[in-house]
């Protein structure tokens, strides 16, 4: 197995590091104001409604914040299950039950305290909700470079709603894609969510 194509290496790199500026720039005000829309618009999403099951994410820093969301799906009778991060930069899951459920972790991260359920668990979430730095226009999102959720999106059964939170100006960009790199169904910005065609 080869690894990535270095000119395809260097242009994520590059591509990260201009959009983490970017992010680095947003006022609390933006992040908060663009958290809740973010949280209306998924909560209304049909495919969010009919979901038993959610996986979700801990926001960070100046990332769409995820916070109101979690608990507003909670709210709603979801389980929701969030990453922990292992040593080998792969994700193992546990259920979320509010924010005393959740501790600090490695890398500045809030992991949940429960049971682990295995790595598997993300194959039995309805809807799969990812972070992520920007999407191309058939669906290709850029990470962090970690590698983490390219590893828990290949369990993800086919059809399963995949869906990547950015910002309105994160949308539709070229990203650098490798063989490896698995496209999500949509994505959700303060604008709304936008659905990107099947393959």
């Amino acid at each position: 197995m080869t690894g990535p194509h270095p000119l395809q290496g260097a242009a994520k790199v590059a591509a990260r590091d201009q959009l983490l500026t970017a992010r680095r720039r947003r006022s609390l005000t933006e992040v908060g104001a663009a958290a809740r829309a973010i949280a209306d618009h998924l909560l209304a999403a049909p495919e969010v409604r009919r979901a038993a099951t959610v996986a979700a994410y801990v926001s960070v820093g100046t990332e769409p914040g995820t916070t109101t969301l979690l608990d507003l799906l909670v709210d709603a009778g979801k389980r929701v299950v969030l990453p922990v991060l292992m040593a080998d930069n792969d994700l193992d899951w546990a259920a979320y039950h509010g924010p005393t459920s959740l501790a600090p972790a490695r890398r500045g991260l809030l992991e949940p305290v429960g049971t682990p359920l295995g790595v598997e668990a993300v194959a039995t979430a309805d809807v799969v909700l990812v972070p992520g730095l920007a999407v191309s226009r058939d669906g290709m999102r850029l990470g962090r470079g970690g590698g983490s959720y390219d590893r828990a999106l290949s369990r993800v059964p086919v059809g399963t709603f995949t869906c990547v939170l950015l910002y309105d100006d994160e949308v539709l960009l070229d990203v650098p894609a490798e063989p490896h790199d698995r496209p999500v169904s949509a994505a959700a910005t303060p604008g709304g969510v936008l659905r990107f065609d099947s393959p």
